[in-house]
């Protein structure tokens, strides 16, 4: 579940009545759209739930839907603000008091080099590796920080497939859980089969598959 921490009115968010998605877009506009979807049911005696997910996690967002449109509305603003509401209060919370700010004149300064936004950590290595890197050109922490790119950039692509396949799947497990081949379909996911995913996948309600698609776009990738 995703909390107000985390997402803010213009998060990008779909929601699904039953299997069917019935919108698409910004939490503001999604969640009213929702609630709408929800008050034209309430009483009936099929009603569908009404599920949100966020875009990025697929985690559902929690509302209280209870009320009116307006009192929804009243709630729905002061647990999950603007972005320019957001910033404000960040902006706020990194505000020093003049009487605590440190005189930057007064302020003792070390020796070197500014640290640039480097952190110190420790590393633990054989002896072969410390002699490696101190014989590179510009000693160890410039080799190790060489080393860490290369790796993160041929990372990366592997890095999206698995995080899109998690996300993937998280949508899959709740809206399509008992789908018929939903274990096999889950095993040709992570697999990375592409054409079997699809195949297996396609006796599935189209709203679920069509966001599935949109999900899962880098999960196939090379």
């Amino acid at each position: 579940m995703q909390t107000s921490s985390t997402v803010h009115s213009s998060t990008p968010c779909t929601a699904f009545e039953g299997q069917k998605c019935i919108a698409s877009g910004g939490l503001g506009s999604v969640a009213r759209a929702a609630k709408a979807a929800i008050d034209q049911t309430a009483g009936g005696l099929s009603a569908l739930p009404v599920l949100i997910f966020d875009d990025a996690t697929n985690d559902i967002i929690e509302l209280d839907w209870r009320g009116s449109e307006a009192e929804f509305a009243t709630r729905f603003e002061a647990q999950y603000p603007t972005i320019a509401e957001m910033a404000a209060e960040m902006a706020r919370d990194r505000q020093t008091p003049l009487d605590e700010a440190a005189d930057p004149g007064t302020a003792p300064r070390g020796p070197g080099r500014p640290r640039m936004g480097v952190v110190p950590r420790e590393v633990t290595l054989l002896p072969r590796h410390w002699e490696w890197l101190a014989s590179q050109p510009g000693g160890a922490s410039v080799a190790l920080r060489k080393l860490v790119e290369v790796a993160r950039r041929s990372s990366e692509v592997k890095d999206r497939v698995r995080q899109a396949s998690a996300v993937g799947y998280k949508f899959m497990s709740t809206m399509a859980g008992h789908e018929p081949g939903f274990e096999e379909a889950s095993r040709a996911l992570f697999a990375g089969d592409q054409s079997r995913f699809f195949e297996l996948t396609a006796p599935w309600p189209g709203d679920v598959q069509s966001q599935l698609k949109k999900i899962l776009a880098e999960a196939f990738a090379d």
